[in-house]
């Protein structure tokens, strides 16, 4: 199998681990916010006796109110209503689209927010690209640093080894197993005693199967249901893409109606560069479902036609965050921003791209 051959096939294969993955994480979800209400009535008995007016009153509807606060962030409230210049030159809608990736990911009311910044800068292999990586390398929110060191990988940079072997100490271990995971793909063995003494369980480790640094391994890496859920949780970000990592982002997916089998499939189709295929995801970036939007533009990163950069610049105004930011990610990529493995893509796309 050749090195074009490869990614037609790897989507399949990584989209049926990750819809089991994101089945348990969703139940998951599901049962914590059944068990919430529970503890309700337990609080209401320390209170004062209602009086007859407030007894009469109705409940608040709870099922409105996110479990995570970030919740709302990631899909249920709409942004603001943006209008874009229609006569802005290319080197503007460049920088509006950086301005939209480097705020999304400073914004420090919103852990979500700036979660799925990461994922769509992993989209892009620049030097500021990394400098806002290694940024979130630092964040006090475990997911974002857990969804840093995902979107260090997605780059392909070797330059952000360095900054996420320091994350191989950290505190948390979802943080330090996902590095660990993501710092091997990247070639890079640092984090091997992590996996070695996870693959272990309770078991003694070889010390000779072991090079490198050791680090100190937390107790909840022998966890097996810890574990189950570390694992659901890496399954689930190779499916969630642009809406970023974790239990919020599932509850994006599930609070906005977002379909993700349609979404998989253009993530799946987008791998052949044809002229069919491309009128496909140009289309698809005026859907109604916000999954299959993002999907799209993630989709036309490799083409290099001014219809395309043109299309994804009109998403710089979308509703939800996913889409608007990983349309600002696709159209740098089609106006010449390098990106992880860009060049074997922009060579296939050259030759299939329909003219315009």
């Amino acid at each position: 199998m050749n090195a074009l051959q490869q990614p037609r096939d790897l989507p399949r294969a990584r989209q049926a681990l990750a819809f089991i993955f994101a089945a348990a994480l969703l139940c998951a979800a599901a049962h914590a916010q059944d068990a919430k209400p529970q503890a309700t009535p337990a609080k209401a008995q320390d209170s004062a006796a209602p009086t007859p007016a407030a007894s009469k009153a109705p409940a608040p509807d709870k099922s409105a109110q996110p479990a995570n606060p970030d919740a709302s962030v990631a899909g249920d409230e709409d942004l603001p209503a943006t209008k874009l210049p229609a006569n802005s030159t290319t080197a503007q809608r460049i920088d509006t689209a950086w301005s939209i990736l480097t705020e999304a990911s400073g914004d420090s009311k919103r852990d979500q927010t700036r979660i799925q910044a990461l994922a769509a800068l992993g989209m892009l292999r620049t030097p500021h690209t990394a400098k806002l990586i290694t940024a979130a390398m630092q964040d006090s929110n475990l997911d974002v640093r857990t969804a840093a060191a995902l979107a260090a990988e997605q780059t392909g940079d070797r330059n952000l080894t360095t900054p996420m072997r320091n994350l191989l100490d950290d505190k948390e271990p979802q943080v330090v197993f996902a590095t660990a995971m993501a710092l091997w793909r990247m070639h890079d063995r640092s984090g091997e005693d992590i996996l070695i003494a996870v693959a272990n369980g309770d078991r003694s480790v070889n010390p000779s199967l072991m090079h490198g640094a050791k680090h100190k391994i937390d107790n909840d890496l022998h966890d097996p249901g810890k574990l189950a859920r570390l694992g659901a949780m890496q399954g689930a970000s190779m499916l969630l893409g642009p809406f970023g990592f974790g239990i919020t982002a599932i509850q994006f997916m599930h609070q906005s109606g977002g379909d993700l089998a349609r979404a998989s499939a253009i993530e799946t189709i987008a791998q052949e560069h044809t002229p069919p295929v491309h009128n496909e995801l140009l289309a698809a970036l005026a859907d109604k479902d916000p999954a299959v939007r993002a999907a799209a533009a993630k989709g036309l990163v490799d083409y290099r036609d001014p219809a395309t950069s043109s299309a994804l610049y009109t998403l710089f105004a979308d509703p939800k965050y996913p889409v608007r930011l990983t349309a600002a990610a696709a159209y740098l990529r089609t106006t010449g921003t390098p990106g992880p493995g860009t060049a074997a893509a922009a060579k296939s796309a050259a030759h299939s791209a329909p003219a315009h």
